[in-house]
């Protein structure tokens, strides 16, 4: 600051009037840019941060901290669970789920998350991660795929607004090459969510594409995920169930409104 009024004092004693007052303009449009550009990569840096602390409050069950990154009006979907609504729902299910808060003897659960590719609105307000988490625990092996969304409060802090974590594989401590399981579904335990899944899809060895909140970074176009029968390894091929889970797998086109609640 004391350099850009000491140049100021430079440029008002150096020339006249109309000449400075434009300099002083250009100077102001600068230091306005590079704000802006400062004020975007703490943003993109807290959004990160945010997810990663998510991450680290599954691995030791801290349930209620967790549900405090939450905005009041946030929606849960994890796997193919359905959608919980509302942070004391997020709050209830994890508790009811996986436990009381706390970590616990004989309990493993690292949520480890890769590949975080953060965005932020043009107005600032709202922010977008695509990530994906290694899951190992005591119940196996996963790996969601998470396509976040996040909204910037009058305090200034960020919160998730919507977690969406379809998995692409889940597995026993076998493992993927040998016991590939299907994904969760809701009456699989409690408690129940307030809507059904927003996407059906399949896990490996089948596969479904997540949509992507951003274009292709160099070419502008936005992405169309691939719509090819994402069902076809859920059973035998030629058998009834396989070519049940062809038209079942192909509701996940990848051009649905991943922002939006399911209405109906």
């Amino acid at each position: 600051m004391n350099r850009i009024l000491f140049a100021a004092a430079l440029l008002a004693s150096a020339l006249p009037a109309p000449a400075f007052a434009q300099d002083a303009q250009a100077v102001n449009a600068k230091l306005d840019a590079l704000d802006a550009r400062i004020t975007r990569l703490e943003d993109l840096n807290q959004i990160e941060r945010l997810q990663r602390t998510y991450g680290y409050f599954v691995d030791k069950g801290q349930w209620t901290q967790l549900s405090e990154l939450f905005t009041d009006d946030a929606t849960l979907e994890i796997g193919g669970k359905g959608l919980f609504l509302g942070k004391k729902r997020v709050l209830e299910y994890m508790q009811t789920a996986f436990g009381p808060d706390g970590a616990k003897i004989g309990l493993l659960a690292n949520h480890m998350q890769f590949q975080t590719l953060p965005d932020v609105s043009a107005d600032g307000k709202t922010g977008w991660i695509r990530s994906r988490a290694f899951v190992m625990s005591n119940g196996g092996w996963g790996l969601p795929l998470y396509e976040n969304e996040y909204r910037k409060g009058a305090d200034g802090k960020w919160r998730i607004s919507r977690l969406s974590g379809p998995f692409t594989m889940y597995t026993n401590w076998d493992g993927w090459g040998k016991n590939a399981l299907n994904n969760t579904w809701p009456d699989k335990f409690d408690p129940p969510p307030d809507l059904p899944p927003s996407t059906v899809y399949l896990t490996y060895p089948a596969y479904y594409i997540a949509p992507f909140h951003y274009p292709n970074p160099v070419t502008g176009k936005p992405f169309r995920s691939d719509t090819g029968p994402v069902g076809a390894y859920a059973a035998p091929p030629g058998t009834p169930e396989q070519q049940a889970s062809l038209k079942v797998g192909q509701l996940a086109d990848g051009t649905q409104p991943i922002a939006d609640t399911p209405k109906d």
